[in-house]
């Protein structure tokens, strides 16, 4: 079935709440991206999970927006904005019978952007049912989620209820993410497309088209700046020249406004270095098709 919808979650709670072992336990294997590093402020996509004609895109992140637009005219652009801009989130908590004050916090934040809102009762194998209701009473009292579900991610009870659920929040758009996409795909593909964007914004219409972008360096330093080496193909060498630009003042242009947009993305500073060759007919030839992360028509 091809993918028609998506919906953009968030799932936020206190540290060690279960946000990783749920995520891994939806998209049915370990996401090497959820990792045992402290969470950063850079807006951290955990997990995707196509089911039926719906892609999720689970986050884990401290931003939470209310979406403010959809379809964007170009792909990146709706990764961009569903990135900051989210369909609903899931107040992830353990079975206390008392909201604490991290999650008074994001309960605030979840009712000052108006967010659709879903209270997910981890570990409910730690406790007897009984102790449940009090739970459900204490949130229900603090804020009016669209559901309550209790969940136990590590024994995988509540999950399919919970998917039901968020099927509610998916929005028509197009797929987001590759399947079988691995740990760091999400943002190396969506550091490429910002990249192809200011290419498709600058240049005149035949030229881009005739691109694709390859991110051949994605490393963070111990200071938190990323270095980004990021290789752009075009057909021609005359294309070339034309990116490159008079002085490389094209090519500048562009890396300008693609280190910025990733920056925001990132949440982080960038050091971004691109180059320019050339493929003849690289869209006629299916390996570099898939090199370059499509797949055939």
């Amino acid at each position: 079935m091809s993918i028609t919808k998506t919906a953009m979650i968030t799932l936020c709670g206190r540290p060690n709440v279960g946000k990783s072992t749920l995520t891994n336990a939806l998209v049915g294997e370990k996401v090497a991206i959820v990792s045992s590093k402290p969470q950063t402020t850079r807006n951290r996509i955990c997990g995707v999970v196509n089911r039926g004609d719906t892609q999720f895109v689970l986050l884990d992140t401290p931003g939470l927006h209310r979406a403010r637009n959809r379809l964007g005219d170009y792909m990146v652009k709706v990764v961009r904005q569903s990135v900051a801009d989210v369909d609903a989130v899931c107040l992830l908590v353990e079975p206390i019978a008392n909201v604490g004050a991290p999650e008074q916090t994001l309960i605030d934040r979840i009712r000052e952007e108006k967010l659709p809102a879903v209270l997910v009762i981890n570990k409910i194998d730690t406790v007897e049912k009984d102790a449940l209701l009090a739970v459900m009473a204490a949130y229900s009292q603090a804020f009016d989620f669209d559901a309550i579900i209790p969940i136990s991610a590590e024994k995988g009870d509540g999950l399919e209820i919970l998917m039901e659920q968020l099927e509610k929040y998916a929005a028509e758009g197009p797929q987001l993410f590759p399947d079988g996409m691995t740990s760091d795909q999400p943002e190396r593909q969506i550091v490429a497309e910002i990249v192809r964007e200011k290419l498709l914004r600058n240049l005149d219409k035949e030229i881009p088209h005739g691109t694709a972008v390859e991110v051949t360096k994605f490393s963070e330093r111990d200071s938190g700046i990323i270095d980004l080496d990021v290789t752009i193909y075009c057909e021609k060498a005359s294309h070339k020249g034309i990116i490159i630009g008079k002085n490389g003042a094209m090519l500048k242009k562009i890396s300008t406004q693609a280190r910025e947009d990733i920056e925001r993305f990132m949440g982080t500073r960038v050091y971004l270095e691109t180059w320019v060759k050339v493929k003849e007919n690289w869209r006629d030839n299916v390996n570099y098709i898939r090199s370059f992360g499509y797949e055939e028509e």
